[in-house]
């Protein structure tokens, strides 16, 4: 299923040039994995670390810059209308003014960098560029939500709670993105021979 570019390299799922069925069903599949991903907790100290960006990560990797953008601000804008889609089931124009905005701000931006490394075939058979270009989205996440958390709580305080307790998983997280897409370039390389 997955297209090569000239360079050999797989590129992602290339939904952009498929049929608006395929899109539409793609969208709605890359919403709902983001919506399960939201709910799942790691116990960390001293904050958990939901799966978000992680899946974030991950769709635009596999759809793309424009269709992993699209993606995640169609499950935001699911989220705006009140369905229970981001981590904790939190939903509504509450999240999009309060303490979290600057990091779904991030997340369309974060699918959208990746995607364009993805096409690019940087992220496919190497892992070191597939796990910073998770990474350097997690941190981009990170600076934003925490610049934005700094207008309410002061620069001191958003970096303690913002982003601090957050790098450990960022890491995690970016290194497990990066070992499932080379995996997935990999599993691909063998079944085509």
């Amino acid at each position: 299923m997955t297209d090569l570019t000239a360079s050999g390299s797989p590129s992602p799922l290339w939904l952009q040039g498929r049929s608006r069925p395929v899109q539409l069903a793609a969208v709605a599949l890359g919403t709902l994995f983001l919506a399960i991903s939201s709910q799942i907790a790691v116990p960390m100290v001293p904050v958990p670390v939901t799966m978000q960006t992680f899946a974030v990560t991950l769709v635009g990797a596999i759809f793309g810059w424009r269709m992993g953008a699209l993606t995640v601000l169609a499950w935001l804008a699911e989220a705006m209308i009140g369905l229970p889609v981001l981590a904790g089931g939190a939903s509504g124009m509450a999240p999009f003014v309060g303490p979290t905005a600057g990091y779904l701000l991030a997340f369309p931006l974060m699918a959208a960098g990746v995607g364009v490394c993805a096409e690019r075939g940087w992220l496919a058979r190497h892992w070191v560029l597939a796990f910073t270009a998770m990474l350097a989205a997690n941190l981009f996440a990170l600076v934003l939500g925490t610049a934005w958390l700094a207008g309410i709580l002061g620069l001191k305080k958003a970096i303690a709670v913002g982003a601090t307790p957050f790098l450990v998983g960022a890491v995690l997280k970016s290194a497990l993105a990066a070992a499932l897409v080379t995996a997935g370039d990999h599993f691909v390389r063998a079944r085509r021979g």
